[in-house]
């Protein structure tokens, strides 16, 4: 899945995304993008589960297509 994460901006951000994901699944594919503002996730976690814990990290995310 694919996702838009406005609010990060920065290395710390990019870091707390990646850790909060694989915390999830530490089998997850994660590619973050700082410049486009998205994150490429590959996991066997719903994504709503996902979406909820970046939420909770202060980083709400939008899927994209």
């Amino acid at each position: 899945m694919k996702l838009s994460i406005p609010d990060m901006t920065c290395g710390h951000c990019k870091a707390t995304v990646e850790r909060t994901i694989i915390d999830l699944d530490s089998t997850a594919d994660v590619v973050v993008d700082l410049g486009a503002h998205t994150v490429q996730v590959e996991t066997k976690t719903p994504a709503d589960m996902v979406l909820k814990a970046l939420a909770a990290e202060g980083y709400p995310a939008t899927p994209l297509p």
